[in-house]
This record gives C-alpha cells, sequence and structure tokens, in this order.
C-alpha cells in the first residue's frame, strides 16, 4: 500500500499546511514541463516531512497558500534548487526563508553536482528506482509508478541533510555550505531582460551597425510577446527569422514574407505591423543605444595572471576535496582581478581560501611550480630570480 497522499482538494490541502506549520524542516521537489510555455507550467509538488510523504496536484489545487510554509520558520531541504525556487516563486509568490540544498552542499565534500540517486547511493546505500525522465506529468491520472518515483525525490532528503551536515560539520565547512544555500535564495529569478534577450541568438553575435539596433529591438518585442502568450519565445519568431530580418531590415509585409525562417502565419495581421515597427525603431536607434553584450574577457595584460589561478584553483580543488565551482569560476576570479564590487572572492571564506593568494599570485608576490613527487601546482612565495632565456642558434646547412 502507497504510504503517501496525493492530495486534490483545497481542503486537503489546508490541513497538510497546518501540519507543515508545525515542522522544523519539510523536504520539497517539483515536476514541471517548459517545452511549450515560455515560464515552465507546473505539473506537482512533492513535500516530505517525518511524518509523512504528500503530492500535491496544482492542476487542481490552489498551490498559494503553500507560502505560508515557505515563508516559515521551517528549513525546506531541495536537491539541485536553482529551477525549483523559480518556479515556487512564480506558484506562490514566496520562496522558503531557510534551505539546504543536498547537490550544493555535496560540492564541499568533493562530488561535482551530484544526482540525488547518487547522494542516496553512497551515503545511505539506498538505490532510488528509475524513472522515465520524459514522463508526462501533466495526464491525469497518474500510474502508480509515476507516483512511486515522484515520492521518492523526497523520502530520504531529510536524513540525506543530516548525513551531508554531519559530515560538513566534521570537516569545518557547514558554515560555508549554509552560507552558499543562502546566497542562492538571494540570485535574481526574474525573467530574461527584453533589452538584452538578443544576446542569446547565436545568428546575431557578428551583427554589425544598424543591424545589431533591429535585432535587438526585434528580440525585444519577440521576447515580450512570448510572456504575455506564454510560449517559448521561437514560437513567435523563429531565431534564423530575427537573425535574418535584423540583416535585411524589411519594411514591407512582403518583404517580410520572402524573408527565410519567415512563416507566413507568424506575419499575419497585426504580429506583422508590430515587426515591421519593431525593424523601424531599431534601424534608428544610435549607436550608444544598443545594449552590447559583456565583453566575456579581461585585458590582454592580465589573461596570463587569470589563467594561473583558474589553474591553481582547480588544484586547490583536488587537493581540498571541494567542487571547484564552488571555490571560483572563471567569471569570479575575472571580476576578482578587475577589482568589481560584489566579487565573490572578496570576502568570507573564499577571501581567504581562494581570493587571498589569487592576489598574491596576480600581483607578482607568488608563483606557481610543478611538484615532481606529487605531480601537483604549488604556490609558492615568489624569489624573482629569472631563468635566462636564450633563442637557439640556428643551425647551419649541411651540403
Amino acid at each position: 500500500m502507497a504510504d503517501w497522499q496525493f492530495i486534490q482538494t483545497d481542503e486537503e490541502f489546508a490541513t497538510l499546511i497546518a501540519t507543515l506549520l508545525t515542522v522544523d524542516q519539510y523536504a520539497l521537489d517539483t515536476e514541471f514541463h517548459g517545452e511549450r510555455t515560455y515560464f515552465p507550467s507546473l505539473a506537482l509538488v512533492q513535500i516530505g516531512w517525518k511524518g509523512g510523504i504528500a503530492l500535491v496536484d496544482p492542476l487542481s489545487v490552489d498551490i498559494s497558500p503553500l507560502a505560508e510554509v515557505l515563508r516559515g520558520p521551517g528549513v525546506a531541504i531541495l536537491h539541485a534548487a536553482v529551477h525549483d525556487l523559480s518556479i515556487l516563486e512564480r506558484a506562490c509568490s514566496a520562496i522558503p526563508t531557510t534551505i539546504f540544498d543536498t547537490q550544493l552542499a555535496a560540492g564541499f565534500l568533493g562530488l561535482s553536482t551530484p544526482s540525488l540517486a547518487a547522494l542516496c547511493d553512497q551515503y545511505m546505500g539506498v538505490r532510488l528506482q528509475k524513472g522515465d525522465r520524459l514522463t508526462d506529468w501533466r495526464r491525469r491520472p497518474l500510474t502508480a509508478g509515476q507516483e512511486a518515483y515522484a515520492a521518492s525525490d523526497v523520502r530520504h532528503l531529510i536524513e540525506l541533510r543530516a548525513i551531508i551536515s554531519d559530515k560538513l560539520d566534521q570537516q569545518g565547512r557547514l558554515q560555508w555550505a549554509t552560507e552558499e544555500c543562502t546566497e542562492l535564495l538571494q540570485r535574481d529569478r526574474s525573467p530574461q531582460d527584453p533589452n538584452t534577450a538578443w544576446w542569446r541568438l547565436k545568428e546575431c553575435r557578428s551583427l554589425k551597425g544598424t543591424s545589431r539596433g533591429v535585432a535587438q529591438e526585434l528580440a525585444a518585442w519577440r521576447e515580450r510577446q512570448a510572456i504575455a502568450v506564454d510560449r517559448p519565445p521561437r514560437f513567435v519568431l523563429p531565431d534564423l527569422a530575427v537573425a535574418t530580418m535584423a540583416q535585411r531590415a524589411p519594411t514591407t509585409i512582403a518583404e517580410l514574407s520572402e524573408l527565410r525562417g519567415v512563416e507566413a502565419g507568424q506575419v499575419k495581421g497585426r504580429a506583422g505591423e508590430d515587426i515591421l515597427a519593431a525593424v523601424q525603431r531599431g534601424a534608428a536607434l544610435a549607436a550608444e543605444q544598443v545594449n552590447l553584450p559583456p565583453v566575456g574577457d579581461t585585458d590582454r595584460e592580465s589573461r596570463p595572471g587569470v589563467a594561473l589561478a583558474t589553474a591553481w584553483i582547480a588544484q586547490l580543488s583536488r587537493h581540498h576535496a571541494i567542487d571547484a565551482a564552488l571555490l571560483a569560476t572563471r567569471s569570479d576570479v575575472l571580476a576578482f582581478v578587475r577589482g568589481e564590487s560584489g566579487s565573490r572572492l572578496s570576502s568570507g571564506w573564499r577571501h581567504d581560501l581562494v581570493g587571498a593568494p589569487v592576489q598574491q599570485l596576480v600581483s607578482g608576490g607568488a608563483a606557481l611550480a610543478f611538484d615532481e613527487t606529487t605531480g601537483d601546482l604549488v604556490l609558492e612565495e615568489r624569489s624573482r630570480q629569472e631563468i635566462p632565456l636564450a633563442l637557439p642558434k640556428p643551425r647551419s646547412r649541411q651540403r
């Protein structure tokens, strides 16, 4: 017999909310689809606590009262929480006050983005049943197999949190993981800025002159239209059509219809008029009104230092058994070298472990050496004794 509830009425959900408000921690997961909508479509909410498991059907239940639990003092335990947070924020206008992300926390034990199944197997000796990742979670009724798979996503999270927390505490890293989970809650989850949507289009990256302005206005119109009708932007207008229009700057519906990537139905009536208006606005933009993509690299003089720092961080990751992406990404190093405010390497444990040594490296106070015994890169105080380099003498030709 199933050991979970399948909740399909507001009354049952209200009872569950009352129960969850009394617990100090609860496991949380969501199932969703995003293939045919702009915003991911919530299909199921799984919640576990020490007293049971509930599968909540958002297709028949108003999910918004969950906000009271999310804003409460209980710790929400999730695995790979990024997408779940965005979905919960849209569905409930709230995210948890405190979370523990088991995937993120496991990174501080040297595991790089492990799956929930891998963690359950490694730390608990539990083999989670395999599910169909392409299953249709919006179809009703759900099969017994679907429900069992969904329940397994929250069944072990509370115990897993305790195991990972204990291991992190023993290594003095629990506070690091806690801070990282807090930072995850503070990230910007707002939709794409329409005025920078054209940055995502590969075909538009090489555009020059007024074509950039046209691409910006067309992509912005497409993004706003996609949000309004809740459809993926490519359903409103394909990427290829945006790039072609940016290059050709059509002025009539007839010209629009003849362009590569454009389907007749996409430029009929009001849509065609709006597209032509966007083209006209884009062509009239001054160069300073075009939002250009950020430069992906630092100045040429700093590149060697950044490359050395990145190599050393990879070594540090192996030495301390911490996921390198948690120590510092290349973007983190770039921001730190540039002296950008708010750089993750400028404060806290990252500054002590990574930032301060990187500063020594890029400023010339330290150097990297190769340890022939261990095969590791070692950060050493710089001797400033350069090895003289000389070009080899050209060999004389033999006749």
